[in-house]
């Protein structure tokens, strides 16, 4: 039998549980099995009985309002014809991210290439 009391669990969730367990019971589940199935169904879809806009949202609404700002400014460049790396900010990207920027260059070559040779390489293209 499950454990652990149900007030944390929104009515959408309680709902599908009963609806999860009857269709159990009706398939010939015994009454215990079928609660602890419907309720293990109901935690694996939704995450379990935390309730929406509670202490799970995990970014701060200031956090959020600057990194669609960020995001905002960096499309109105890149609209405006803007590359998406500028020179300073090549030496800071990961190897991994410096041969896609290169790919997406048409850079050839770029597999064989280190870090340092991606770096001059992108800069050339700009």
């Amino acid at each position: 039998m499950p454990r652990g009391d149900k007030d944390k669990y929104t009515d959408k969730q309680k709902r599908k549980a009963l609806h999860i367990e009857q269709s159990y019971e009706d398939r010939g589940v015994g009454k215990e099995e079928a609660e602890a199935r419907a309720w293990a169904t109901v935690n694996k879809q939704s995450g379990g009985g935390e309730k929406p806009g509670g202490a799970g949202s995990k970014t701060a609404p200031q956090a959020k309002e600057s990194a669609r700002s960020d995001s905002a400014k960096r499309a109105a460049k890149s609209r405006q014809g803007h590359s998406r790396t500028s020179q300073l900010s090549l030496e800071s990207q990961t190897k991994q991210s410096l041969v896609k920027e290169a790919r997406s260059q048409g850079i050839k070559g770029r597999s064989t290439m280190n870090k340092a040779q991606l770096v001059e390489a992108l800069r050339k293209q700009d």
